[in-house]
């Protein structure tokens, strides 16, 4: 039996920078110091300039950073925020958590992430901000979206979590006040071990205002400025952050060789809808979506020829039962539920060879001339 292609290989990472990772490890542990500190600031200036932003706000993890730059940016009860339809179900619990009511907006289908086109039409006098998802790890339509900020003068707050690229960070958007959110989870292209979150922005008011908000609104010991939050990074998450950032890009550029080779070999799969990068988005791959009208048929298939895949996601958020309570019914977000039908992404990552994605193109063209 052929050995078995993992969708995403976690311990790969460990072995190509044990020594680093271990130095890393030692140096937190005999430092004695396990709560923000020097670790967690070196990350926040080393991050902050990969973006290119000001300021880079360690917090506990993706969720949270979400939640707390919505708070800092005074979104709350009795406002509206526009959220993509088709999203991992953090981006709308963050607005939820802070009182502020979601406004689901459908995505364009060749690229997934949400339509500029259709957010005007979203947009009333509660709105107060509008949260674009870089989803799958390709920018979304920053300068529309910009534009539509500009005329009706709302917050961008951005979910970051699966871009991590170098410079993208949107912040020369003139007269738009924006941050973006992110996550560290380990299977993200800038993974920790662990748990692990951060806000970014070129705003220096939103960024003191979540420096509190994660310290229990506190800037000074038992002086607590605001009802704040714990939600800290993690120094050792911090110093292992450190060392995979300094390959972060090479091992972007791995993951675009995979997916330039996917693009190639599965060109004329029929009845496969294979990801589209839009012009002038930068994509970092972190995942490889394709749709397929008989998705869950070929899933079984690749399962049963020893490749690993997920699905994202197979319920949107307006069907989810955490969200029953707003009224939303099947029909409502076609593209949405069209997309958690048929989508299904295959191995990508910095570890997989060349001759593995061979074996993975290989299994996808049969099943696509069997069916």
């Amino acid at each position: 039996m052929a050995e078995m292609i993992p969708f995403l290989d976690l311990k790969a990472p460990y072995a190509e920078l044990k020594e680093q990772l271990d130095a890393a490890y030692r140096r937190v542990m005999e430092s004695g110091w396990y709560i923000l500190g020097e670790e967690v600031e070196a990350f926040e200036a080393e991050f902050a300039e990969f973006c290119g932003a000001r300021h880079c706000v360690g917090v506990g993890n993706g969720l949270e950073a979400l939640q707390l730059a919505l708070m800092a940016a005074g979104v709350g009860e009795g406002d509206e925020v526009i959220v993509p339809s088709n999203t991992y179900i953090a981006s709308w619990l963050a607005v939820t958590y802070v009182g502020a009511r979601v406004v689901p907006v459908e995505p364009r289908m060749d690229t997934y992430n949400l339509d500029a086109q259709r957010i005007v039409d979203a947009v009333t006098a509660r709105t107060k901000a509008i949260m674009p998802v870089h989803l799958y790890g390709q920018r979304a339509e920053m300068e529309k979206i910009a534009k539509i900020a500009r005329e009706y003068q709302l917050w961008v707050l951005e979910d970051s979590a699966q871009m991590h690229l170098r410079g993208q960070a949107p912040f020369w958007m003139k007269g738009v006040r924006s941050a973006a959110a992110y996550s560290f989870y380990p299977g993200k292209n800038l993974g920790a071990l662990g748990d692990a979150g951060a806000v970014v922005t070129n705003d220096d008011e939103l960024a003191d205002r979540v420096r509190v908000l994660r310290n229990y609104g506190s800037r000074r010991k038992y002086e607590n400025e605001v009802r704040g939050h714990n939600s800290r990074l993690d120094p050792l998450q911090a110093a292992f952050l450190r060392v995979k950032l300094g390959v972060l890009e090479e091992w972007n550029a791995r993951r675009s060789k995979i997916a330039d080779y996917y693009l190639y070999e599965l060109a004329d799969a029929e009845g496969l809808a294979l990801p589209k990068a839009a012009a002038g988005c930068a994509h970092g791959w972190h995942l490889f979506p394709v749709r397929h009208a008989r998705r869950d048929e070929l899933k079984r298939w690749l399962d049963g020829r020893q490749i690993g895949t997920l699905i994202h996601y197979p319920i949107p958020p307006h069907l989810s039962e955490a969200y029953a309570d707003h009224g939303f019914k099947r029909g409502d977000f076609r593209i949405a539920e069209e997309i958690a039908q048929t989508e299904i992404s295959l191995p990508i990552g910095p570890h997989l060879s060349l001759e593995e994605a061979g074996r993975v193109a290989e299994a996808v063209r049969d099943f696509c001339l069997t069916r």
